[in-house]
């Protein structure tokens, strides 16, 4: 097909080469460098699709992130992918798209009925109208209703990574003061990484002629430096505390679809540009009305002229440039209207438009899929009323700059501070403390000259050189004053939010940008406000009676631009979005029938059944033998962290309750961790391997969270201490032997181990089945019980060799009894992040010398009220529902006084029995409680050897 639009000469595109794309089932034909919008523009195509909300006919608005209604559904299948902007899809071979949001084709479509009944559709109308049968009906049929794209209903087949890496300098787009800033940068010796979303490097310079030599010399010394990395099509997605971004690098070509990269940069230089913002005027959304810039970047860079009549209407100086640019391009420009009733002698003289109406305003405009012509008026000197009689222009373009807003999506993001500036009547950036700066549009200074000024100062890390106001400021005028209910007046185009729409929510009481957002969509859409939100704002102050400066913004929120979910996963998903981690032992406790259950990410032996045995009958057996004969656990999933150095002791009395200084080398000590508001965090036992060295444990589903909170302290709050942190869980693997002939089982495997002197809470090393290994005589079930710990790749040869000599396997759920009747705690189940030592018994473990974490929020009155509820134990006829609430009374209502944490039937002790949190439990030793309708008796927690005579052998 005829690229009916392409101007014979000029751009970046390569004419050497054809493309061709299907749209909408329609094949055509484009250039390597265009973008799908830009290639559509070039075959004439000006209706992209249809809005969200009216179904109105939509085209191209811009050529960059903030395009709000050029949206399509991109290929087909498995790698579809809805939503994806026109102009920032850079044209391939083969390319497929379809617009969305219409049916049954985007010039046709009966959705556009909704366009009809707008006067019952305002903003919010859904929350007031739908309120019956909303979820059965209504809702059902305005998804479907909404131009959301279609996701694939197949897995993504695309290959997604992430990569890690560190620089001095993080450059933040490729324009003329991204470049300039990396070339300072660079010159100085730093490592500089610069990122920009565009195919190539350029920004603004890619429109423009005589730029091609600076531009060209810039890049070529910077490829030359070894010290910096080039990104283009890479998007800055997030910017956070600690000079920490993340980006999107939208690879071309190879296995790797896209890699997403974390960025560690100890300056940042934000040279992310302006974005030109709409006017709004009635019947401002129809194809062809688009924003000037674009225009003369579709002529400049693209060699297209995306109509044949360009009218260009603007309250600012810069539309003088596009009407310039236009012209040297070939474009004619019928008509330049400026809101502004002097813009300036300078800026008339750039115009190269045949007529020329200042102090004039765009009042209405016309056609169905594509603008055929517009009407103007003057305006008066303060805004608020137009004056004179309407003038028609024809045109099929009208090129609309209502001023530009500096881009700090990605300052703003880490809560960098803004003011709004009435010199560029938009919202600025403030200084930050240095690490990171704004230079060029981002900073509100448009100006060519001072843009490459300012990225050179910053990439030198000298002072910014102060920006000088421009020669005639914008007239912001937000909204064009018509007669109420003439048309309507957009002003997020995304949503099809209106003018009235904003006046309607602050009618209603909403006087909270934020809750304005909410409730009308502003700012809600794929573009997150870009072209919109400012407007809003406007208006809305304008409608509340209060400065814009008060009204402030909506909050900025990583990613800048839509990011699939793919590239956040990476690999890890599908089996690897949660990986199954197993045991050494793994295959055997299959072989041997186990059922397993998720504890955390590990898979833990549950219990062993023998043929037509169920779980409590399997569970009371394994029970039975661990405390009459020789069983064994798998207890391998145990997290496991060695804490060495100099301090290492010191660091342990700051994180649990008591003391590890004074623990001697070789003897093991339970210990216990708080928050720091008091509240248990975790438990476990700490040996002391040497005067420098422990091995903590903790519990399997926690360890590494344990490790990241020991890790936070060391690095951020005493980083004077001489500790290392070091995770050793999958490198030992643990064979738990338990019961009364543990220690013949072990006799005989480990002849060189003196039983008789291995006490309790001690640790020994020594060799056993001929394999090395530490002991610890730890009891986790109340009976002499001994943990081996041998390096992972020997414990299932271990394991089977236990087995050989008589133990007998018991699984978790076994555990889970013994422990209970023991009154031993598990962190997770008698707890719940508002549970302290004190509340489970445990509060003569607190040191009394020393400080520790949580310490002193135990000493706080809520902490040390006598109804808190405390750990008891239940005695009762049946077996307790674990979770359920407690009652002092039967009574229907009664005041809840506690809940079961834990409920089993004790095989040895020979009844059901459970642990509990009741308030002031521990003096209410004999009474009654009940849960749902089940009597229990309160009593202490230990239920089963409470001297611990068999524990200590």
């Amino acid at each position: 097909m005829t690229q009916s639009h392409r101007l014979v000469r000029g751009g970046r595109i390569d004419r050497g080469h054809v493309l061709r794309f299907r749209f909408d089932g329609r094949e055509y034909e484009g250039h390597p460098g265009d973008t799908l919008a830009s290639a559509l523009l070039a075959n004439g195509v000006r209706l992209a699709g249809r809005s969200f909300k009216y179904h109105r006919p939509r085209g191209v608005l811009s050529a960059g992130p903030e395009e709000p209604s050029a949206l399509v559904q991109l290929e087909t299948g498995a790698v579809t992918e809805p939503n994806t902007r026109a102009t920032l899809t850079p044209l391939y071979q083969g390319l497929s798209a379809a617009s969305q949001n219409c049916w049954p084709s985007r010039r046709f479509d009966l959705g556009a009925l909704a366009d009809r009944f707008a006067a019952l559709l305002p903003a919010g109308f859904y929350y007031k109208t739908f309120q019956a049968g909303w979820a059965r009906w209504w809702e059902p049929m305005l998804r479907r209703m909404a131009g959301l794209g279609r996701a694939p209903d197949a897995p993504d087949p695309s290959r997604y990574d992430k990569t890690h890496t560190h620089c001095d300098v993080l450059v933040v787009g490729g324009g003329p003061a991204g470049l300039a800033a990396a070339l300072a940068a660079g010159r100085s010796g730093a490592r500089v990484i610069l990122a920009d979303a565009d195919t190539e490097f350029g920004g603004s310079l890619l429109s423009r002629r005589g730029a091609d030599d600076w531009l060209g010399s810039v890049l070529t010394e910077l490829a030359a430096m070894p010290e910096v990395r080039l990104l283009p099509r890479t998007t800055v997605l997030g910017r956070y505390d600690g000079g920490y971004a993340v980006a999107a690098d939208h690879l071309a070509g190879g296995a790797t679809r896209q890699l997403l990269w974390h960025i560690r940069a100890g300056h940042i230089v934000l040279a992310t540009g302006a974005q030109e913002r709409p006017i709004a005027f009635p019947d401002n959304d129809r194809p062809g009305i688009m924003l000037a810039g674009a225009v003369e970047t579709y002529a400049g860079r693209y060699a297209v002229a995306p109509g044949r009549r360009v009218v260009v209407f603007t309250n600012d100086d810069g539309a003088y440039e596009t009407a310039a640019g236009l012209a040297e391009a070939g474009v004619a420009v019928a008509a330049i209207v400026d809101m502004r009733a002097e813009p300036g002698q300078a800026s008339r003289q750039r115009g190269h438009a045949t007529a020329f109406y200042p102090g004039h305003a765009v009042v209405a405009t016309a056609g169905r899929h594509g603008l055929r012509r517009i009407w103007i008026q003057p305006i008066a000197d303060d805004g608020a009323a137009l004056t004179g009689s309407r003038i028609a222009l024809d045109c099929d373009v009208l090129a609309v700059s209502g001023g530009w807003n500096p881009n700090v999506q990605l300052f703003a993001q880490a809560r960098g501070g803004l003011a709004y500036d009435e010199r560029i009547a938009a919202l600025a950036p403030l200084p930050e403390d240095g690490s990171v700066v704004c230079v060029g549009g981002a900073n509100g200074t448009f100006a060519l000259d001072r843009a490459i000024a300012e990225g050179e100062a910053a990439g030198a890390g000298e002072v910014l050189p102060r920006a000088e106001p421009e020669a005639t400021p914008p007239r912001p005028l937000w909204l064009v004053p018509v007669p109420d209910g003439e048309r309507r007046s957009f002003v997020d185009l995304h949503n099809d939010v209106t003018a009235a729409d904003i006046a309607l929510a602050a009618r209603e009481g909403f006087a909270a940008i934020e809750h304005v957002k909410r409730y009308t969509t502003l700012g809600m859409g794929t573009d997150q406000g870009r072209t919109g939100n400012l407007t809003g704002a406007a208006l809305l102050s304008a409608a509340v009676g209060r400065a814009l400066a008060e009204t402030g913004t909506t909050t900025f929120r990583p990613p800048t631009v839509p990011v699939a979910f793919g590239l956040l996963a990476g690999r890890e998903r599908g089996v690897l979005s949660d990986p199954v981690r197993v045991t050494p032992m793994h295959g055997w406790h299959e072989a041997a029938g186990a059922v397993f259950e998720n504890v955390g990410q590990w898979k833990r032996a549950r219990f062993y059944p023998h043929p037509v045995e169920d779980m409590a009958a399997a569970v009371r057996r394994e029970c039975l033998t661990a405390r009459d004969g020789a069983a064994m656990l798998d207890a391998s999933t145990l997290g496991k962290i060695e804490i060495a150095g100099l301090d290492a002791a010191t660091f342990l009395d700051r994180i649990y309750i008591n003391r590890f200084s004074t623990l001697e080398p070789g003897r093991c000590r339970y210990g216990v961790m708080c928050r720091d508001d008091g509240m248990v965090f975790d438990d476990g036992v700490a040996t002391r391997l040497a005067a420098d060295r422990f091995l903590i444990t903790t519990t399997t589903g926690n360890a590494g969270t344990v490790l990241d909170w020991l890790e936070e302290w060391l690095q951020t709050e005493w980083t004077d201490l001489d500790v290392f942190c070091t995770s050793v869980t999958e490198e030992w693997a643990n064979a738990t032997l338990a019961g009364p002939g543990s220690r013949e089982i072990l006799a005989a495997l480990a002849p060189g181990l003196d039983l008789a002197d291995f006490p309790f809470m001690t640790m020994r090393e020594s060799d056993v089945a001929g394999i090395p290994a530490r002991l610890f005589r730890i009891s986790f079930c109340g009976e002499l019980c001994y943990e081996i710990n041998v390096p992972s790749d020997y414990g299932l040869a271990l394991w089977q060799r236990l087995a050989e000599a008589g133990a007998t396997p018991y699984g978790t759920e076994a555990m889970h009894v013994l422990r209970a009747e023991k009154g031993y705690v598990i962190v997770g189940q008698e707890t719940d992040g508002s549970v302290t030592p004190v509340d489970l018994g445990l509060g003569r473990m607190i040191a009394a010398d020393k400080d520790c974490l949580g310490k002193r929020s135990l000493s706080r009155a809520d902490l040390v009220r006598a109804d808190r509820k405390q750990l008891v134990g239940l005695q009762s006829d049946r077996l307790l529902p674990e979770g359920a609430a407690l009652t002092a009374e039967q009574r229907q209502g009664d005041p809840i006084v506690g809940h079961v944490t834990s409920s089993y039937f004790g095989p040895r002790i020979g009844r059901n029995f459970a642990l509990a949190l009741v308030k002031g439990g521990r003096a209410r030793h004999g009474e009654e409680v009940w849960a749902e309708g089940v009597s229990a008796r309160i009593a202490a927690p230990v239920f089963y050897d409470p001297e611990g005579r068999r524990r200590d052998g």
